[in-house]
């Protein structure tokens, strides 16, 4: 025995049938039964669905065998971290759950005021900012894999970053020199690494990047064409990290010979055992903008390192190129890269000197340039020195501006965060044009190359300035 429901009305009107009326009742019966239990599964799917969420932070927390710590915001602070500030310091933390406190490297979560994780990071007990956030609580809902885990967390964010400068074009047939890693900007706050060919330098300067330095090592050695790593401990800010680097345990890298590498189809040597990482590829886009205005032109590069704005002027078809540095290293790095890019050392020239001692013995003698590049170094690394650094700033543009022909080109650069964030930078430049008795008008402003990204809710990632000034 079997029973047929039948739904559709009319299909049983047309049916030449003795009880027309009985298998009408049923069909509209059975209509109306099959609606009321439509709505309800419709409404039990919706009841399921928001009773059973994705697993949140606490619930993978609690799962944990050896349990995590909890870091509990101010209420009025939560906000800023909600918005994904990275860096979560001391002065904006209520208390900490957890027994035993945790250690500097391990895991935590980070809560609000209600004890609600809003996300999980790093914790350091010594630092000022006692915790670097890695992942919001949304983030980790709707990906749980790499929650509260920062192997995975560290192969899943270096993965990005590749990803991120090969859609940047980087590294090309052009330019083998570029950053991969950009510390807040890559959201792996503490950690930079720049690729020089095939060798990959990396920068750290938090307790955690020491801590994950065999997975950090492990995710680098996974990019396609790097085949040496040369790890640089910022020795300095590790200490404030609590770090004593006597006891760190690290394998002796291997000696690497001098490096060459490309940029813009220009050819460096440099040296990884020289400044920061060794060659400043921040630079790179304004550099390559100086070869587009050289031409025919008399060039100075004030602070040229290993001459990286000469050489672009050079190949840009200037005249003349003069580059003063007070480094005898940088300068040897220099003159090199001259023979390197088969350049006329009779056009183009490098001095040691200090950079101010030379600017006023060059006004005294009444020289000028048509284009003046001054990148002196980092003058204010921190807030409270801001104000002196502020008239060093000022005194060296003003006789970078002297040294500029009337209507001729002086691009200024700053690479101290504290002068960029701080929004002086164009009151000192004005400051100086007054000193010199010059006129200036900003033609371009511009920051750092596109593989050095930065992170809208953490803004002291920008620290360099770039601002060309048309000098009258």
């Amino acid at each position: 025995m079997f029973c047929v429901i039948i739904t559709d009305i009319n299909f049983l009107k047309g049916l030449n049938l003795h009880n027309h009326s009985q298998f009408y009742f049923i069909g509209l019966k059975a209509q109306m039964t099959l609606a009321l239990l439509s709505a309800r599964f419709v409404k039990c799917c919706c009841l399921s669905s928001s009773s059973s969420p994705a697993n949140t932070l606490q619930e993978i927390a609690s799962a944990s065998p050896q349990g995590v710590a909890k870091v509990v915001l101010k209420k009025e602070k939560t906000q800023l971290f909600k918005h994904g500030s990275p860096m979560v310091y001391s002065g904006a933390v209520d208390r900490i759950i957890g027994r035993p406190p945790p250690k500097t490297g391990e895991v935590v979560l980070v809560a609000d005021g209600a004890e609600k994780p809003i996300g999980w990071g790093l914790y350091n007990s010594v630092s000022m900012f006692c915790v670097r956030l890695m992942q919001l609580e949304e983030e980790a809902t709707r990906d749980p894999a790499c929650a509260l885990n920062m192997e995975r967390l560290l192969d899943y964010r270096i993965n990005a970053a590749t990803d991120l400068r090969r859609q940047m074009g980087l590294p090309s047939l052009s330019t083998n020199a570029y950053r991969l890693v950009n510390s807040e900007g890559d959201r792996l706050s503490g950690l930079i690494v720049d690729v020089f060919g095939d060798v990959a330098v990396v920068a750290s300067s938090a307790a955690w990047v020491e801590k994950y330095k065999l997975e950090i090592e492990a995710c680098i050695n996974k990019v396609n064409g790097i085949s040496h790593i040369n790890w640089r401990s910022s020795i300095d800010i590790l200490k404030e990290e609590g770090l004593d680097l006597i006891h760190l345990k690290h394998t002796p890298a291997t000696p690497l010979p001098q490096i060459e590498v490309k940029e813009n189809g220009i050819r460096y040597a440099i040296s990884i055992e020289g400044q920061k990482t060794g060659f400043y590829a921040d630079q790179r886009e304004n550099r390559q903008f100086i070869s587009t205005i050289a031409e025919g032109k008399r060039v100075l590069d004030v602070c040229c390192y290993s001459g990286g704005f000469a050489l672009n002027a050079a190949r840009g078809g200037a005249v003349s190129v003069t580059g003063v540095d007070s480094s005898l290293p940088a300068l040897e790095l220099a003159n090199k890269n001259i023979a390197l890019n088969d350049l006329d050392s009779e056009m183009i020239s490098f001095l040691k000197q200090d950079a101010a001692e030379f600017m006023k013995n060059a006004a005294d003698r009444n020289d000028m340039w048509d284009i003046v590049i001054l990148d002196p170094p980092k003058l204010a690394p921190r807030k409270k020195v801001l104000q002196n650094a502020s008239g060093m700033y000022r005194n060296l543009n003003a006789l970078a501006m002297k040294l500029t022909k009337k209507g001729g080109i002086l691009m200024t650069c700053s690479c101290s965060g504290a002068m960029t964030q701080s929004g002086m930078l164009m009151r000192v430049i004005q400051g100086a044009a007054t000193m010199a008795g010059r006129k200036v008008t900003i033609l371009r402003q511009a920051g750092a190359a596109c593989d050095h990204p930065i992170d809208p809710s953490y803004p002291e990632g920008a620290y360099l300035s770039n601002i060309m000034l048309r000098v009258l």
